[in-house]
Parts: C-alpha cells; structure tokens; sequence
C-alpha cells in the first residue's frame, strides 16, 4: 500500500465508490455503514449514518498502519484485512488498492463469511477504480 500524499489534487471517482457502498448495503444484511478512504485518512465516499466518516477515516489510517506492520513483522506479508468484533458488532478495514481502503461496519448478528466475500469483491471492484485514476494522476 502506498500512501496517498501528493496525489491530492486527482479527483477520485466518488460517484462510482458510492455506487459500490450501497451496492454492500443491499447484498449484506446487517451492514450498518461503510466508507472508502485514502491509506492516508482521508473520506472518498461514504455510507455511514450517525458516525462522523472523517474520524472514522482517520481511525482507519491508523489501524491501517499498526495492520500492516503486525503482518510484516509476523512473515505474513503485506496488509489485506483488519476484523475487530465489539460487543455491538464488526468492523472491518481491506485492503482496496494501492491507495484506499474499505472500512464496514455491521451488527453482531453479521455472517462474518458473507461480509468478507462481498467486501473482498467489492475491494477488488474500488481498488481497480481508485489505482487507474490515481496512477494517471
């Protein structure tokens, strides 16, 4: 993963993210939110309510960076996916490219199983949006 510094001026393409993010909503029962952010903390789109996605972003890139240096230092290799479960549900970050992540956050009653595979797919669609536009600029 690469951070996004320096790129800022290139405009994602915020319409298609937001088309993905509802896209998890309907194929996920349980899914109570979700946003995609730049490696470095910053919202690209999102579909959270009751939650403030810029801290949420920032909480992300945060999690991102401790994530990605306990693969490396285990030998596991380089950041795909964070799960944290808390007494009121989930949340999960994946990796989405070089640039950006997925965070979703659902309830407890989530099938862990389909949330990872619809976001996994969802992650692959995001990322292959984000890298062409962000690697052009």
């Amino acid at each position: 993963m690469r951070q996004f510094t320096g790129k800022r001026t290139t405009v994602l393409p915020e319409l298609k993210v937001q088309a993905e993010l509802r896209g998890l909503r309907a194929r996920i029962p349980h899914l109570t939110g979700g946003l995609v952010a730049t490696t470095d903390g910053l919202v690209v789109a999102h579909d959270t309510s009751g939650l403030e996605a810029e801290s949420v972003a920032a909480l992300t890139a945060a999690a991102l960076g401790v994530g990605a240096r306990l693969t490396e230092a285990t030998g596991h290799g380089g950041f795909r996916e964070l799960l944290t479960r808390g007494e009121r549900g989930y949340t999960a970050t994946y990796a989405a490219g070089a640039y950006t992540v997925l965070t979703l956050m659902a309830g407890p009653e989530t099938n862990v199983g389909r949330l990872h595979l619809e976001a996994r797919r969802a992650g692959a669609r995001i990322a292959a949006l984000a890298d062409a536009e962000l690697d052009r600029g």
